[in-house]
């Protein structure tokens, strides 16, 4: 089974990857860690982090395509964790591959973004957070861009039948249905 969890950053897509993997030890991978590779070894595709992250989405489809049909002929259970997809994308590669696909999107459709910055500060480990490091200005800016990005999804995954779960009010709450609505399927309307 492949796994894909996407939507806005801060909105527990990394968090869903771990708990699966420490609930059916299904490893994931991080796009991030993609994206940044092309960022740094081959600038000349012109997919870089200071994209926003339909643009991502939109420049990596093909290669993130090949990979996931690579990975479901292997037959390969993994976890697929980032922004860079969007519903519009993946939808006939959905259809292409019933039964072996489980995705859903999280956002935050309406968040207070004071509280977001907060939680932010007060909920990193630092380890890694890219974000935590950055000016006030720059991280309340960031979280206007992907409390507008998680609308577009929320829309985008209602058009396409898509699952998407929103992690504005009860965050973890969030996260645990989206994590067990990736593990039982679709038939958990929880």
């Amino acid at each position: 089974m492949l796994y894909i969890v996407s939507g806005a950053s801060r909105s527990g897509k990394t968090l869903i990857a771990k708990s699966i993997l420490q609930q059916a030890k299904t490893p994931y991978m991080s796009l991030d860690w993609l994206v940044m590779g092309f960022t740094n070894g081959v600038p000349k595709y012109g997919i870089h982090d200071k994209l926003f992250p339909n643009e991502i989405a939109e420049k990596f489809w093909s290669f993130l395509e090949a990979m996931c049909e690579t990975m479901i002929w292997s037959e390969t259970d993994y976890v697929i964790e980032g922004e860079a997809i969007l519903p519009d994308l993946i939808t006939k590669f959905l259809d292409k591959h019933p039964g072996k696909i489980r995705i859903c999107f999280v956002g935050y459709t309406h968040i207070d973004i004071d509280k977001k910055v907060r939680d932010i500060r007060e909920y990193s480990d630092g380890k890694g957070d890219w974000l935590i490091d950055e000016q006030e200005e720059y991280i309340y800016q960031h979280i206007e861009n992907m409390l507008t990005y998680s609308r577009k999804i929320e829309s985008s995954c209602g058009k396409n039948n898509i699952r998407y779960f929103d992690t504005s009010d009860d965050f973890l709450g969030a996260i645990n249905k989206a994590t067990r609505y990736l593990l039982k399927g679709p038939s958990n309307n929880s």
